[in-house]
């Protein structure tokens, strides 16, 4: 987890990171609906930007392609007072993380391994940047450390329900409110 110091403010935005099936494109507009914002999901945009759907852009650009130009779209992303909604593969973006964290704060949402595999599958149709010979698994094992490493606050979604996550959510941001 990070340790940089955070505020919170109607100046920023607040981006949500974790693994397909965690909660990200639920969580958001529940999460916004209690800060009275707005709430964006990065892989509309991504679709918006290619005319495609996300499976479509994922097939057509192979993994390194997509996780490219989703880098680079989010890189750019200018919001305030949004709760930010991120595909799980934003963690592989150096450049794009950076931009979130200098939007505010970034929030895990974490679940364990098998509740991940319960919710997606195998991650047919989902637009999950995986290499075709990688395990939902494998890939979830490779991405918990990158989530670790650029959240400031997490919170377990297979543990609570997404109204009571969107309530732990706000409590921690008016801890931390300018």
């Amino acid at each position: 987890m990070s340790d940089r110091e955070l505020v919170f403010s109607d100046e920023c935005a607040v981006s949500l990171i974790g693994m397909a099936g965690a909660g990200k494109s639920t969580l958001a507009p529940l999460l916004a609906a209690k800060l009275g914002w707005e709430f964006i999901d990065t892989d509309l945009v991504v679709e918006s930007f290619y005319g495609r759907p996300l499976q479509e852009v994922v097939d057509h650009l192979g993994l390194a392609g997509f996780r490219g130009a989703e880098e680079e779209i989010l890189s750019t992303l200018g919001v305030i007072r949004t709760v930010v909604s991120t595909g799980g593969s934003v963690v592989y973006g150096e450049r794009a993380m950076e931009r979130l964290k200098s939007l505010g704060p970034v929030i895990y949402l974490r679940m364990g391994c098998e509740t991940c595999l319960k919710r997606v599958g195998k991650g047919d149709g989902r637009g999950l940047a995986i290499r075709p010979d990688q395990s939902v698994e494998s890939l979830f094992n490779e991405r918990v450390p990158l989530y670790e490493r650029y959240a400031d606050f997490a919170v377990d979604t297979d543990k609570f329900s997404s109204a009571e996550c969107a309530e732990k959510i706000s409590q921690w941001l008016k801890s931390i409110q300018e």
